[in-house]
């Protein structure tokens, strides 16, 4: 998807692992200590049984053979602990880290300016939020800590096999070059492959929940067809990607089981010889036998998790790139540098000479100036695709200008945090949602500091606060899915509420008549009043007559401001809104 949200390159996801590594030095050295003694205590009985067996041979009484396989056993019972105490130690640290990948995650969801979510696609986003946490949830609980363990034992077994006899190494470096050149063959391809296959679930997502959003329109156009074959296409790109990694794995997986099988084969072989020349003993060969058998299970589990680090790599990418800005430069995509000429300091929303485009070459608004006076109401009225609720957006700071600038406070909106932004300008559209949570935490979420008085002078003044006490346990009712169903009504009362707590001194209403709902409108009409009184206020007006109560009125037509003035002064003047009112008057 050309659109899609950024992904974050190897260097970045390599860095952000060091990072997490260094946020937890005493959990990681508690998880490696334990493993290594565990593996350390695997190792004795194999030295031991070689010994024994070194030993029957010239003659042992029996009491020695009793007390090394008390011995053995002892040991075998001291690494089963230890392995229990290090699979615990290891799966606190992962879910540590699990958790603060995703809050890390959601802070950066977030944050996301709402135009890179619009372009992008709700498909791609969650996907993210679904599969790639859910993928790098497995690598994080037990592809992590096993491939720990397994390199730890490796190096362990290794070692072990130098003190027994540093020849009975070398079979073991039969299997060197064919394990590294499977596995450089492998990681070559396995990363571009797994971000393929995830791309493609994101593809799948977005088509699935465009058919079924749209599904009554697609209906009504006789497009089923068309949505078929595009979910068609979908899922054959789906199956191509995950063709290839499959593909890969059918490669990788024999050349990897050849690969540790060989060092068991060797050391039975050459160790025969070496034993023959008598550059071993009986029993050096014995141990090394079983170290090098021993390697089969820690190499196979290294080299099975390899494949499974791929996919958590390729997800941890995918959730780190979501902080990337699309374009690399920090502002939203499309956004043009910020316009550092001075402003007046006077605390005005205001836009200069901005030009916006969707589509690179193709500006929507074409040279927009619009300087709202504080504390007034204006309207912006037009022909549908005129660029009014284009030109709302970029002023609320959900959308950049491709050029000019929006300032508030003589500042750029780009420029300000998330936080700042919304204290000085919120967009206001017909959607509202209600969280799961506390009606109190509902209202509380856009000033998490605020106390239990001032939600509740909120919810007074949108008239809410008298059923919001009536809840079973007030304020405090647990309210969203699963929890107190609230009407549509009390929903748009609850999302008013947020905006008088929030307390911006303008607001952009898109679609603003919407929240008006029939069977409550006078209750909600007091309630819209009490959170626009004293505001300054930009209103998307699709019908008339909020332009006649309008201080001034801004008419757009083909992405300018063709007139601006008050109700009377642009019906006197007989232009376009004189046409336009006159019909819709008529």
């Amino acid at each position: 998807m050309s659109n899609a949200l950024p992904v974050a390159d190897a260097r970045q996801v390599r860095r952000y692992a060091r990072e997490l590594a260094r946020r937890h030095p005493r959990g990681l050295a508690a998880a490696l200590g334990l493993h290594a003694l565990a593996a350390a205590a695997g190792l004795v009985a194999p030295r031991l049984l070689g010994d024994l067996v070194e030993g029957i041979s010239r003659g042992v009484g029996a009491v020695t053979v009793d007390r090394v396989a008390l011995a053995i056993a002892g040991f075998v019972v001291a690494q089963s602990v230890l392995v229990r105490f290090a699979h615990l130690a290891s799966a606190r640290l992962g879910e540590r880290v699990l958790a603060e990948l995703r809050e890390e995650f959601v802070d950066r969801v977030l944050a996301l300016p709402l135009s890179t979510v619009e372009r992008a696609g709700t498909g791609d986003l969650l996907t993210r939020t679904s599969r790639d946490v859910a993928a790098l949830s497995r690598t994080v609980r037990f592809a992590a800590p096993e491939t720990l363990i397994a390199a730890v034992t490796v190096l362990l077994i290794l070692g072990a096999l130098v003190l027994t006899g540093p020849l009975l190494v070398v079979p073991c470096l039969l299997a060197v070059p064919l394990l590294v050149a499977g596995t450089r063959w492998y990681l070559r391809r396995a990363p571009a492959g797994y971000l393929r296959e995830n791309a493609a679930y994101s593809d799948i997502t977005d088509g699935i929940s465009e058919a079924v959003e749209g599904a009554r329109t697609t209906e009504a156009l006789r497009q089923q067809a068309r949505r078929r074959a595009r979910t068609d296409a979908d899922i054959g790109r789906s199956y191509a990607a995950e063709y290839y990694t499959l593909g890969l794995r059918t490669v990788f997986f024999p050349v990897a089981e050849i690969g540790y099988l060989l060092p068991v084969v060797g050391t039975l072989l050459l160790g025969g010889w070496f034993y023959l020349e008598g550059w071993a003993s009986l029993g050096q060969v014995t141990a090394a036998t079983l170290y090098a058998q021993q390697l089969v299970d820690p190499v196979d589990r290294l080299l099975s998790w390899l494949d499974e680090f791929q996919v958590g790599g390729a997800s941890l990418a995918r959730l780190l790139g979501v902080a990337e800005p699309a374009e690399g430069d920090g502002r939203p995509a499309g956004a043009a540098p910020p316009d550092r000429r001075p402003v007046a300091d006077d605390g005005r929303l205001a836009a200069h000479d901005v030009r916006y485009a969707y589509r690179a070459g193709h500006d929507v608004l074409h040279g927009v100036t619009l300087v709202p006076r504080p504390g007034e109401k204006l309207a912006m009225v037009g022909p549908s695709g005129a660029g009014k609720s284009t030109l709302g957006r970029l002023l609320a700071g959900v959308h950049a200008p491709r050029a000019g600038a929006v300032t508030v406070d003589g500042r750029p909106l780009g420029e300000l945090p998330l936080a700042e932004l919304r204290s000085h300008v919120a967009l206001v559209s017909q959607e509202h949602h209600v969280f799961i949570g506390t009606l109190t935490d509902n209202v509380a979420m856009v000033r998490p500091d605020a106390g239990s008085a001032e939600v509740r002078a909120a919810l007074a003044a949108v008239d809410a606060l008298d059923w919001a006490e009536a809840l079973p346990d007030g304020p405090d009712t647990r309210v969203g899915a699963g929890g107190h169903p609230l009407s549509p009504a009390q929903a748009q009362q609850l999302a008013l509420a947020r905006l008088v707590l929030a307390d911006p001194h303008t607001l952009v209403l898109d679609e603003a008549t919407s929240l008006i709902d029939p069977r409550a409108a006078r209750a909600l009409e007091r309630s819209l009043a009490a959170v626009l009184h004293g505001r300054t206020v930009i209103a998307i007006a699709h019908r008339l007559f909020s332009a006649h109560d309008a201080d001034r009125v801004a008419v757009v037509e083909d992405g300018r401001i063709t007139e601006l003035g008050s109700h009377d002064e642009l019906v006197a003047a007989g232009g376009s809104y004189a046409a336009l009112w006159r019909s819709w008057h008529g």
